[in-house]
């Protein structure tokens, strides 16, 4: 421990979780934090996304800080410019920024018994040694790209959404765009009118709810200036609405079912070709794969630039896609919209605990923490947007939160306790994940596959509850789920 019971404290990642972490803990009298960033900038995912038409689809008084409101926001659903733009001002203005050390990527990192701390190594060759060791490196930061024979050979440009190359000139081209994720129902919209033709090749539709979107006024911005309860309210407002929701995941299937009709109507109003229409809607309840939000895809999709092809990809060719039916759609660009590797968590870092376990052999069969925050076996090692942590409805910033107050809570302890580690018992957490596995049978993630669950059908992403359920469990920290082990040194 460092000296005057100040713990040391590494975290990894500069994202919304990084940033709210470090904040969270300076707030309360910890200093002695270094935030590792692989990337030259904060922002994770804000910071990698640039395709066009990039935003959130939870609205902005929600997605931002409980601690940081923002009167100005341009839109209800702002792009990812303001937000980026907002994670910078907050980390500037907390006097985070300066503890964050850009380029530096973590690829080990051990626990050592004797002395209860952790050797961090990073690319570079150098190495640091630490009391806590925090991981803030989310759940969407390594996109999938599809196993298609082929890939390879095709001669013009392509690139997935989550690395946009901005220097290919779509205007007057032939466009592939494969897949119909959250990306992809953004950017569509954006390059329809630009380009001569495009196909979207949709192996699974989505249920497609319509965006509740708008340009704040400087009336609204004022007022929310003015009065900060006015956007305290707009906050509250959208924040019950997503707790409504999300007990149609389990609790209320009804609310699951007025959902999905008021889908079809979003659907029937905007696509009025029954084929299309037919290709369109999705075979499986809604919530089991991600609901989207849009005014403009399904439109987009109506024009007669656009084919969208249900058939499924054999091979792609030097000059294009061959589908299932032996067509070949000569195009000129592909863009994969085929989303993120989820279930991998803490990829590529290899992270050894006691006795030098590796992470990924207790997580084989699938990732599993106690609270999505704590690893038996790994002392002094907290985890920010870990698994089951994930939402199907709400903001993620308002676990985040959560999350760091448990956390913060954890070093106290350790604080009030120097020479010890700390560790969660490992019955607590199975006890924790047998009853959440069980919760999480009842909802309707599991029928159909998706990002959600891993190879083996696990469910390692979502919280099967509303966010204020998450919330509540973890708002204290009970020491006797973690054991305070001495160490010698």
């Amino acid at each position: 421990m460092a000296a005057g019971n100040q713990p040391t404290i590494l975290i990894i990642g500069a994202g919304f979780g990084g940033i709210g972490m470090a904040i969270e803990l300076r707030r309360n009298g910890f200093d002695d934090i270094t935030i590792l960033e692989r990337a030259d900038d904060l922002g994770g995912v804000w910071r990698d996304n640039t395709y066009p038409g990039a935003a959130c689809d939870v609205p902005s008084p929600l997605y931002s800080y409980s601690f940081e409101p923002k009167p100005d926001w341009p839109q209800r659903y702002s792009g990812r410019g303001a937000i980026h733009d907002y994670l910078h001002g907050v980390a500037q203005r907390s006097g985070v920024l300066d503890a964050i050390r850009f380029g530096v990527s973590v690829t080990d990192a051990e626990f050592d018994e004797p002395t209860g701390r952790w050797t961090v190594h990073t690319a570079d060759g150098d190495s640091r040694v630490v009391d806590v060791l925090i991981s803030a490196v989310g759940q969407l930061s390594r996109p999938v790209m599809p196993d298609i024979p082929g890939i390879d050979t095709f001669a013009g440009p392509s690139f997935h959404s989550a690395q946009w190359e901005h220097d290919v000139e779509l205007t007057g081209t032939r466009v592939a765009c494969i897949g119909t994720g959250a990306s992809a129902v953004q950017f569509i919209p954006e390059i329809q009118p630009r380009v001569a033709h495009l196909t979207l090749f949709q192996r699974t539709p989505a249920w497609v709810l319509p965006k509740f979107d708008t340009d704040y006024t400087p009336i609204q911005h004022n007022l929310f200036a003015r009065l900060p309860g006015a956007l305290q309210a707009e906050r509250f407002g959208w924040w019950a609405l997503m707790e409504f929701l999300s007990l149609g995941l389990v609790e209320a299937p009804v609310i699951a079912r007025l959902v999905q009709r008021v889908a079809s109507r979003h659907l029937a109003k905007q696509v009025e070709d029954p084929q299309l229409r037919a290709a369109l809607t999705p075979s499986y309840p809604v919530g089991c794969k991600r609901a989207l939000f849009s005014n403009d895809y399904y439109p987009a999709l109506t024009q007669s630039n656009v084919r969208v092809e249900t058939a499924a990809i054999t091979e792609i060719t030097p000059v294009g896609v061959r589908s299932a039916d032996g067509t070949l759609h000569e195009v000129d660009a592909i863009i994969y919209g085929t989303g993120f590797k989820g279930t991998e968590f803490l990829w590529p870092m290899h992270i050894h605990g006691r006795s030098g376990r590796a992470l990924s052999q207790v997580w084989a069969d699938g990732a599993h923490a106690y609270y999505g925050v704590s690893v038996p076996g790994f002392p002094n090692l907290f985890l920010l947007y870990g698994p089951n942590t994930n939402l199907g409805v709400g903001s993620i910033i308002y676990m985040l939160e959560a999350q760091a107050r448990y956390i913060r809570q954890a070093v106290q302890l350790l604080a009030d306790r120097p020479g010890h580690c700390l560790d969660v018992r490992a019955d607590r957490e199975a006890e924790f994940n047998s009853a959440l596995q069980e919760r999480l049978d009842r909802t309707p993630w599991n029928f159909c596959s998706s990002w959600y669950r891993n190879a083996a059908g696990r469910i390692t992403n979502n919280w099967p509850g509303p966010p204020s359920s998450y919330r509540r469990r973890i708002r204290t920290l009970d020491p006797s789920a973690y054991t305070l082990t001495p160490v010698s040194s």
